[in-house]
């Protein structure tokens, strides 16, 4: 997307976003094996968000990693599964989160969670309320408006000028974060498709050691990242 504002370029965001795994150096030539290619995202069977939500995630973080850098994107490394998959589980329902109240919607994004609503209910109330502000304001749901629309949204939705209810106030932050996390995460969580953006930013993965390689100072490490299932890129 057009950078919003305060944020970096597309390639300083990702690998700051992931700058507590990088690892500089990492040769990026092969591809991911996979013995089964994944479902096209157009035929996904969804496990939580429905068809209009479905839309609005896919557009939202299309936007959010565009396609046309230098590097995947959101769409290609299957950013809108992951976000599913973890609205639909433990991190949807904040099953073991405190929750109780008081929440105070004004108090500083510092001093933590601050609505009774699980991140799956945000999700849920929040993209028609979105939705109905595309529409009011740029005649058409998020889904449907041209990409310049859809990233003045998104800045109006990361200032708060969209007016959504305070319990939903931090839909963008979390919406971001889902994002990156999708971006970065290893592919067993459903995002990260072929381990794509860790070639990108030269991670090595789930490699269980680095013995050979300590003293070995400035010299490129010359194999792949590695998933948690053994995955190899």
């Amino acid at each position: 997307m057009t950078d919003l504002p305060g944020y970096p370029s597309r390639r300083s965001f990702l690998k700051a976003s992931a700058a507590g795994v990088a690892l500089t150096g990492l040769a990026a030539s092969a591809q991911a094996q996979e013995s089964t290619p994944p479902v096209p995202l157009e035929d996904y069977d969804r496990a939580y968000l429905n068809a209009d939500e479905w839309a609005f995630v896919m557009a939202a973080t299309a936007r959010l990693i565009p396609s046309d850098g230098d590097g995947p994107g959101a769409i290609e490394t299957r950013v809108p599964v992951f976000i599913d998959l973890q609205l639909a589980g433990d991190y949807g329902t904040a099953d073991d989160w405190y929750m109780e109240g008081p929440h105070d919607p004004s108090a500083e994004p510092a001093r933590g969670w601050q609505t009774p609503l699980t991140p799956a209910e945000v999700y849920r109330q929040a993209i028609p309320a979105f939705d109905a502000w595309c529409e009011e304001t740029h005649g058409a749901i998020f889904a449907k408006l041209s990409p310049e629309q859809q990233d003045a949204s998104l800045t109006s939705l990361q200032k708060g000028d969209v007016g959504l209810a305070p319990e939903l106030r931090d839909f963008f932050t979390i919406l971001l974060a889902n994002t990156k996390e999708g971006y970065f995460a290893d592919p067993i969580y459903g995002g990260n498709h072929g381990m794509q953006s860790w070639v990108y930013i030269g991670f090595p993965g789930a490699r269980a050691a680095y013995r050979a390689w300590p003293e070995r100072h400035n010299v490129k490490y010359p194999l792949g990242p590695v998933s948690i299932s053994g995955e190899r890129a």
